[in-house]
């Protein structure tokens, strides 16, 4: 039998099991669970929306902490005046019938002393006289309180109550008459419905009476109707006087705060349209308290930077002019000086030695001058925005191995042999190709000028977003922080160093407008004694961003830990030594 009922059970629970499913697969289920996931989306909303508030509203925040902190301490303090309250009245509640009931023993006794012994036929009516007496003798008889005489140690004595009501031990229990027939005078508090009506609460004393025949014990029942109502009226004044409190706090620290914070969001916004470049822009001043002192040095912070603005905007503005009129100016003067010096230069045989020597620097210097001449024409392009990128796909592998050979002549008098690593595929481009043949023209020379007679390397390598190419040396390297310094116009790690090459000192700066004009990056590492290390970063199609680069900003025949701890001079030396071996 055990047997077949768990198979029944089992078969029970699997058919239950079917069953639902089939529910919530069905089309309730389906509408219950679209409803449920609906409502779970909108409190993700609602809950999105007041974190999104509370983060960025500092009113709400205040407004928020004032109205909790008020709501605990207005609820602590109602509930403490609230219980205080009853304490006292159900306090005053039982002083009033404990007297009335010492007086009630005092009579009570005074009528049953005539009596010595138990059994005497008037004892039961003189409990009855003496009960009725105490009811209608209390000259603040308040409806509903009730006197009882019982003789709990008397066999035979019916209890005697008054006024008459039904099941009257629900508030004289047994436990009560026991503690008061032996223990003396008890109190207790029960809610009861006495004569079919509603619910209430009674305070119930009893204390014991002597007797000749024995003892006896009386019981005054209080209803506390009127102290409850007291303490409900006493608790309900407190919580609305609570209530109004917390509300008025509330819109005094919304008032205040939004004084506060009101002056702040114009002062946020104002400065929001200063940056903008919006440079009229004020904040309105009104008063002349702490508010309206801000909002004064604001104002007045605000002038001094936009005169400070408008007059490096007009240095600005005056020296690219300056740089694009001089540059212009000078082509005519350096065209008829190019021209004589051309001529001085091819018959500089016919000359002595040292007038052929003079025109051999003159004719350097001249190269020298224009393109200086040429570079600060292209910088006044790039700063009054002129400059234009003719931009078309081309295979970026020509370009550098034509830099190379153009380069190859200045290596080898300097003695630094070139490595050129590049692929074998095509690596196709939307490029400016003058643009990008003058960038590595210049990263090369510089590196072949800073080699101090060590190999300097060149990469590139490209995958589907971008084209990566490095240059790299293992020359003197650059000091923390130079890897920012070395693309400023005019900036020389060590200005006593002797040029091979005759730069400008403005290639890099260049270089970088260019690769910026790309879209590009060109970034520098460097470290003393262990070279440095350029790399070129192009995107593949023209108008895309850039966020990654085919290959490492610091070289990979270095260690780890030559970026990961600081190494000295000599030790830097010895890596890179090594590395090159």
């Amino acid at each position: 039998m055990t047997l077949i009922r768990r198979l029944a059970d089992s078969r029970a629970a699997a058919a239950l099991g079917a069953a639902l499913v089939r529910l919530r697969d069905s089309g309730p289920g389906r509408v219950v669970g679209g409803w449920w996931h609906a409502l779970a989306w909108r409190a993700g909303r609602v809950a999105a929306v007041a974190r999104q508030a509370w983060r960025r509203s500092l009113q709400l925040r205040m407004v928020a902490i004032t109205l909790i902190a008020s709501s605990v301490l207005v609820g602590v303090f109602a509930f403490v005046v609230a219980n205080r309250a009853s304490t006292i009245l159900l306090d005053q509640a039982t002083a009033n019938a404990e007297a009335q009931l010492n007086a009630g023993e005092i009579w009570a006794d005074s009528q049953l002393g005539v009596h010595s012994q138990a059994f005497d036929p008037e004892l039961q009516s003189t409990m009855l006289s003496t009960v009725g007496y105490l009811v209608g003798g209390e000259t603040s008889q308040v409806s509903g309180r009730i006197w009882s005489l019982r003789a709990y140690g008397v066999p035979g004595l019916q209890p005697v109550t008054a006024p008459q009501v039904d099941d009257v031990s629900q508030v004289i229990t047994r436990e009560l008459e026991t503690s008061v027939a032996t223990e003396g005078p008890s109190s207790q508090i029960r809610t009861a419905s006495l004569n079919g009506g509603e619910p209430q609460k009674y305070l119930v004393y009893g204390t014991p009476v002597l007797t000749g025949f024995g003892q006896v014990e009386l019981y005054y029942v209080v209803p506390l109707t009127a102290e409850d109502q007291a303490a409900n009226e006493i608790r309900t004044t407190v919580l609305v006087t609570g209530a109004a409190l917390v509300v008025l706090l509330v819109i005094l620290t919304a008032l205040v705060t939004r004084l506060v914070v009101t002056p702040v969001r114009v002062a946020a916004r104002t400065a929001q349209r200063l940056s903008a470049g919006l440079l009229d822009q004020r904040m309105a001043v009104n008063g002349e308290d702490d508010l309206a002192l801000l909002g004064a040095s604001f104002n007045q912070m605000a002038a001094n930077l936009q005169r400070q603005i408008v007059r490096l905007e007009e240095m600005s503005r005056l020296q690219r002019r300056f740089t694009s009129d001089v540059s212009h100016e000078l082509r005519t003067p350096l065209t008829t000086v190019r021209m004589a010096a051309d001529l001085i230069f091819a018959e500089r045989d016919e000359f002595d030695p040292a007038v052929a020597r003079s025109a051999e620097l003159l004719q350097n210097e001249l190269d020298r001058f224009e393109n200086l001449l040429t570079d600060l024409l292209e910088i006044s392009r790039f700063d009054a925005g002129f400059a234009m990128l003719d931009s078309e796909p081309t295979d970026l592998v020509p370009i550098v191995e034509r830099v190379t050979e153009r380069l190859a002549g200045l290596a080898e008098r300097a003695g630094v042999p070139l490595d050129v690593d590049l692929p074998e595929a095509a690596m196709v481009a939307e490029v400016d190709p003058r643009r990008v043949e003058r960038i590595l023209r210049n990263l090369v020379g510089n590196a072949i000028e800073h080699g101090e007679g060590k190999p300097v390397r060149v990469r590139m390598r490209a995958d589907e977003s971008a084209v990566s190419i490095t240059v790299r040396d293992h020359g003197v390297g650059l000091k923390p922080g130079e890897e920012k310094l070395v693309f400023n116009r005019f900036w020389r790690a060590d200005p006593s160093r002797a040029r091979q090459t005759g730069g400008t000192g403005l290639g890099l700066s260049i270089s970088l407008e260019d690769a910026r004009l790309h879209g590009g990056w060109l970034e520098a590492w460097g470290a003393p004694g262990a070279g440095a290390q350029f790399r070129l970063t192009l995107p593949c199609r023209a108008g895309d961003r850039l966020t990654a680069a085919p290959l490492r900003l610091v070289p990979d025949d270095l260690p780890p830990r030559v970026t990961e701890s600081p190494l000295t001079v000599s030790e830097l030396r010895r890596i890179a030594e090594e590395a090159q071996s």
